[in-house]
C-alpha cells in the first residue's frame, strides 16, 4: 500500500491514522498507558519512603475506603507494629507518623483499583457499541487478565516484608516493576495500531537491519530497567555515591563475594549497583549508534523522529540516574528516575511500531 494518503486520513508525520470511533479507542488506550505511568512514579514514591508495608490487609473491595475513625486508625497502626520493619527501623514512629507513610500506600492501591475501573468499565462501553473487533478483544481480555494478576503479585510482593525482613523481597518487587512495564508496552503497542493502523514505510530496505537492532536495544532497556529494580528492592543506591567510580575502582571490591557466584546479580550491592550502570552507559552508547545509523537511512519521518528521541531520552536518563545517586537518592529524584525509564520504553517502543520497511524491498 502506498504511504501517500488524502488529508483527511492523514496523521503525524503523514501517516495514516485511526478515525472516528477507531481513535477513541486509541485515545482511551493512551490514557489507560498515562495511569500506567503515572502508577509507577506512585510506586517509587511509596517504595523509597518506606510505605509499603503500612497497610497489612489485603481488601479490594471494602480496602477502597480509608480509615474513618480515630479507632479504625489505631487498630491498623497495632496492625503494623507486629512487623519486623516497625520495631527495627520505625520503633519510634507515632500515630500520626504511621499515617504520612499509610497515605502514600492508600494511594498506591487505590489508583491500582482507578486502573482497573478505567480499563475495564470503556472496555465494556466500546465492546457493547461495537467498536472493537474480535482480533482486539482478546488482546484486551488478555490485558486485563495482566493487571489481575498485577494486583495479586502487588500482594505477593507486600507480604514478602512481614514475617522476617524489614522490607519488601528485591525479587518479587522487580517481578511486580516488570509486569507492570509488560502491560504499559502491550498497552501502548495496541494503541499505536489503532492510532496509525498502517504507518508511513520507510523509502528503502534499511529498515530491517535497524528493526533488528532495535529489538536488541529493546531487550537491553527491558534488563536494565529490571536492574534497576534490583537496585530499589536492596536500597542499593544509598551507598557507593560516586560516580563513575565506586569506592575509588571501577568494578568495586566485594563484586563476587557472595556464592554461588550467580546470587551476585540479585543480591549483591556492589555488584547491583555496579551492573546497573554499565547497562545504562551501555544502553545510552547503543542508543546513539542507532540514532547516527538511522541518520544515514531515508526512513519515515516517524521512525527517524523516534530514534531522535530515544537517544535524547536515554541520555537525560543517564544524567538523572547519576543525579540521584550523587545526592543519595531524594524522593522527588527516585521518582523521575523511574519516571524517566518508562519514557525511554515508551520511545523504543515506538520507533520500533513506525520503522517498517515496504516488503517489496526489505526482501532484497
Amino acid at each position: 500500500m502506498s504511504a501517500t494518503t488524502t488529508p483527511t486520513a492523514s496523521g503525524a508525520f503523514g501517516a495514516e491514522t485511526g478515525r472516528g470511533p477507531a481513535r477513541a479507542v486509541g485515545l482511551w488506550l493512551l490514557g489507560c498507558c498515562a495511569m500506567v505511568l503515572a502508577m509507577a512514579v506512585i510506586g517509587a514514591i511509596t517504595r523509597l519512603t518506606e510505605s509499603g508495608l503500612s497497610i497489612m490487609e489485603w481488601a479490594p473491595i471494602s480496602g477502597v475506603l480509608p480509615p474513618l475513625s480515630q479507632a479504625e486508625w489505631q487498630r491498623l497502626f497495632d496492625l503494623y507494629r507486629q512487623v519486623p520493619q516497625f520495631s527495627q527501623v520505625n520503633a519510634g514512629m507515632d500515630l500520626e507518623a504511621f499515617k504520612t507513610i499509610f497515605w502514600w500506600e492508600y494511594v498506591h492501591r487505590l489508583w491500582g483499583r482507578l486502573i482497573g475501573a478505567a480499563f475495564l468499565l470503556p472496555l465494556v462501553w466500546f465492546w457493547l457499541r461495537g467498536r472493537i473487533d474480535r482480533p482486539l478483544a482478546g488482546k484486551l481480555l488478555l490485558v486485563l487478565a495482566l493487571g489481575g494478576a498485577q494486583g495479586l503479585l502487588g500482594w505477593f510482593m507486600v507480604a514478602s516484608g512481614f514475617a522476617e525482613r524489614t522490607d519488601v523481597s528485591q525479587y518479587r518487587l522487580t517481578a511486580h516493576l516488570a509486569l507492570a512495564l509488560i502491560i504499559y508496552g502491550y498497552l501502548l503497542w495496541l494503541a499505536l495500531g489503532v492510532l496509525w493502523p498502517r504507518p508511513e514505510r520507510s523509502r528503502d530496505g534499511a529498515a530491517l537491519p535497524l528493526r533488528r537492532a532495535l529489538w536488541a536495544l529493546l531487550a537491553l532497556v527491558a534488563v536494565t530497567i529490571a536492574s534497576g529494580g534490583f537496585v530499589a528492592g536492596l536500597n542499593a543506591g544509598f551507598t557507593y555515591n560516586t560516580f563513575p567510580l565506586m569506592d575509588g575502582e571501577i568494578v568495586p571490591r566485594g563484586y563476587a563475594d557472595l556464592s554461588p557466584w550467580i546470587a551476585n546479580l540479585f543480591e549483591n550491592v556492589a555488584a547491583v549497583q555496579f551492573n546497573h550502570r554499565l547497562l545504562a552507559v551501555t544502553t545510552v552508547i547503543l542508543a546513539f549508534v542507532l540514532w547516527v545509523w538511522s541518520l544515514s537511512r531515508d526512513l519515515a519521518p516517524s521512525a527517524q523522529v523516534g530514534f531522535a528521541a530515544l537517544a535524547i531520552l536515554a541520555l537525560i536518563q543517564l544524567a538523572l540516574g547519576i543525579t540521584t545517586l550523587l545526592l543519595v537518592v531524594p524522593v522527588t529524584l527516585g521518582a523521575l528516575h523511574q519516571a524517566g525509564a518508562v519514557l525511554v520504553l515508551t520511545a523504543t517502543i515506538w520507533t520500533l511500531y513506525h520503522l517498517r520497511g515496504r516488503p517489496e524491498l526489505a526482501k532484497r
